[in-house]
């Protein structure tokens, strides 16, 4: 009998990918193959934690007297619409043929989780190997298999996602189900989106309070170029300085000349692509990472979810064929000069999992311009990152002058650029963009030398204001993510921040689809403003759960685990040590009645797209916000009968399509029958007809 060796990846895609690459070519129900090959997928998370009311039928009805919920044997469930895939791998996976098992899910801690959680769930105790690869490429993908390693080595990694799992998991029943017990009402929490949400809470209030300080500063016009005075906070005494200036003497008292050298900037980890493409392009978080991970599988980028900024040394031999033949395929850079100096972003200290995200090899026979436009853009930018890591510094002389005028001091700056280096590429990808402002660039100052003395034309006091700090954009949100609780953390603390870069966007999705904050275009930006019930939820939760600190120690805590550093017993005692105190200790703040807007009562589910129908004052309507379902209380075909739908009416309407109505007005005669009104939905409105029942002796 053949043994078959069966490789297990994350997505179909990618299982295709490495069947080709393997030879294993045959379709199979639900696997591909050949050549000794067996590849199956998983679809996503096929198993998840089980809901809390698997642990005990009465936690379906949310109570205080049931928290703090801890269960004490985890149970793993598979999700209803995962069951034919999962069944297709349990019988892979224990087939008397199959001598080993591959894990080639995505090469991070969720990958490690997906596959780990259909292995166990599956029974299966075949030898297991891993696949580590950081591209699709298929010279990648032939060098990883032929240097699988051991399963076992990923043990630690398995055991993280698994604490990280059950965390997310304690918390977001527990914390949601007491708060929204307590303040009557759902209040979602979890471990990383409430902390996230007191970041913009909070700099919405110091918004709010920002109280802005005049100041003034007297501005000297001097031939070819101006100079700038101290600012002050009193007017009187501005004017005072700018007339006696008109009067007085311009001196050159100090003239400095500096070269200065500006390296170019990092390769992309994925929270620095995610901000510039919020800040250049305009995409979410999750956008980005949705059109990387397409480009990771059509093999045209490396592995998306990565928090490393450099190259492996194994790498660098075959960079300048790479940044040559990206340069070649990228319209900005005609004209411009391509150079490549690999020591700039190589770091073997610097790259855990996966290296930076950089365009692979097959960008050379791919055709560009067929690629949807989201992730051309974003394979253009990463393309254009890669050739400003390796390309020459921005080299410049800097020229600082101070002039003397009655008795004050006046200074300028100028800038004179020698090589323009990586910055060339950059002001030329920029100005391909559509929207892009270019950078504001210094001019050179005149000649100058010491005691020379100069003609002034105008002095002038212009007026400024202090500035309140910016609202939230998602650039700048991914950046104060990154850097949470830092200043409260070990330094040598790996993980630190909001979340890991795979999470990140998920977060502030769910954030958004939750009602929680809200995308405001202003100009250029989109800001992302927290709603009235976000304000409410941080004024009402304890410090330890909107915390940055809290979290960015979780994330220290489970890179501990998954080097063997710390036992996983130890962190969920912990965790489970904060949320019984929680539920002990905490006591509702008073007065906060009127905190939250009221709940809307859902009455069914909509005939169009499953969505939550809620009760309104105008009538009722589907909750899902792209979803325009709605039976009105106004309408004109319920005003001509003289009724109105109740809420019960909805109700049956919604679960049975029809509802007996009694007592309906007839314009024809004036009087009054029953009836059963019939739900007809189009997908546009929502139209009822009456259907009559049947009187003895036949007649209608």
């Amino acid at each position: 009998m053949m043994g078959y060796k069966l490789v297990i990846a994350e997505k179909p895609s990618v299982a295709q990918s490495l069947a080709a690459v393997i030879g294993a070519t045959v379709r199979k129900d639900g696997y591909l193959e050949g050549n000794g090959w067996r590849v199956s997928w998983c679809v996503g998370h096929l198993a998840g934690l089980a809901d809390a009311d698997v642990y005990n039928p009465d936690y379906a009805k949310w109570r205080y007297d049931d928290l703090p919920i801890l269960p004490e044997h985890w149970q793993m469930v598979v999700g209803k619409d995962k069951k034919k895939q999962f069944a297709v791998l349990k019988q892979l996976m224990n087939a008397q043929d199959v001598t080993e098992v591959v894990n080639a899910c995505d090469a991070g801690r969720e990958g490690e989780l997906i596959f780990r959680s259909v292995y166990e769930l599956a029974g299966c105790s075949k030898p297991m190997k891993r696949l580590w690869i950081s591209s699709m490429e298929d010279s990648a993908i032939r060098e990883g298999f032929a240097n699988l390693r051991p399963g076992a080595d990923y043990d630690g990694l398995r055991q993280a996602a698994l604490c990280r799992a059950k965390a997310d998991w304690l918390v977001g029943i527990n914390a949601t189900r007491l708060f929204s017990v307590l303040y009557h009402r759902t209040l979602n929490i979890g471990r990383v989106m409430s902390p996230t949400l007191a970041l913009i809470v909070q700099r919405e209030a110091e918004i709010d309070t920002f109280k802005p300080v005049p100041f003034y500063t007297v501005v000297l016009e001097l031939p070819g170029f101006s100079v700038s005075g101290e600012s002050m906070a009193d007017k009187a005494a501005a004017e005072q300085l700018k007339a006696a200036c008109q009067s007085a003497d311009v001196t050159v008292k100090k003239v400095e000349c500096r070269d200065k050298s500006e390296k170019p900037p990092s390769l992309y980890d994925l929270t620095t692509l995610q901000r510039d493409a919020n800040r250049l392009l305009g995409y979410t978080a999750q956008q980005t990472l949705d059109y990387l991970q397409n480009l990771y599988e059509k093999k045209l980028c490396t592995y998306p979810r990565t928090d490393s900024r450099y190259l492996t040394s194994d790498m660098a031999e075959s960079l300048s064929v790479l940044v040559n033949l990206v340069a070649n395929a990228m319209p900005f850079r005609k004209g411009i000069a391509i150079s490549c100096d690999a020591a700039q972003v190589i770091n073997d200290k610097k790259v855990t999992d996966h290296h930076a995200v950089i365009p692979t090899r097959n960008l050379q026979n791919a055709d560009l311009s067929g690629l949807p436009v989201g992730e051309k853009a974003v394979l253009e930018l990463v393309a254009q990152r890669l050739l400003c890591a390796v390309a020459e510094p921005h080299t410049y002389s800097e020229t600082a002058v101070t002039v003397e005028c009655a008795g004050a001091e006046f200074t300028a700056k100028g800038k004179t650029v020698k090589r323009p280096g990586w910055r060339a590429l950059d002001a030329a990808y920029r100005a391909a963009l559509k929207n892009a402002e270019p950078e504001a660039e210094d001019k050179a100052l005149p000649e100058l030398t010491e005691g020379q003395t100069l003609a002034l034309s105008v002095a002038a006091v212009k007026e400024g204001k202090t500035s309140p700090p910016k609202h939230f954009t998602e650039d700048t949100l991914l950046s104060a993510m990154e850097t949470a609780g830092k200043d409260d953390m070990p330094e040598d603390a790996e993980r630190q921040g909001l979340g890991t870069p795979a999470t990140r966007a998920g977060i502030l999705e769910k954030l958004v689809s939750t009602g929680f904050l809200e995308r405001k275009k202003s100009k250029k930006a989109v800001q992302l403003m927290p709603s009235k019930d976000a304000v409410s939820l941080i004024t009402v939760l304890p410090e330890q759960l909107q915390s940055p600190l809290l979290t960015a120690e979780w994330e220290h805590r489970l890179s501990e685990i998954e080097r063997g550093e710390l036992s996983p017993e130890d962190f969920m005692g912990g965790i489970c040590a904060m949320l019984r105190e929680l539920v002990e200790t905490y006591q509702v703040i008073k007065g906060t009645e009127y905190l939250f807007t009221p709940s809307r009562e859902v009455v069914g589910k909509c005939p169009r797209c499953g969505g939550d129908v809620a009760e309104l004052q105008k009538g009722f309507f589907c909750q899902t916000e792209s979803c325009k379902f709605a039976i009105w209380k106004n309408n004109k075909w319920w005003a001509a009968k003289k009724k109105q739908p109740t809420k019960a009416l909805v109700t049956a309407l919604l679960k049975d399509g029809r509802a007996r109505i009694t007592g309906c007005y007839s314009e024809k005669t004036g009087k009054t029958y029953d009836a059963t009104v019939v739900l007809e939905d189009d997908g546009r409105y929502a139209n009822f007809k009456l259907e009559f029942d049947r009187q003895k002796g036949g007649a209608k």
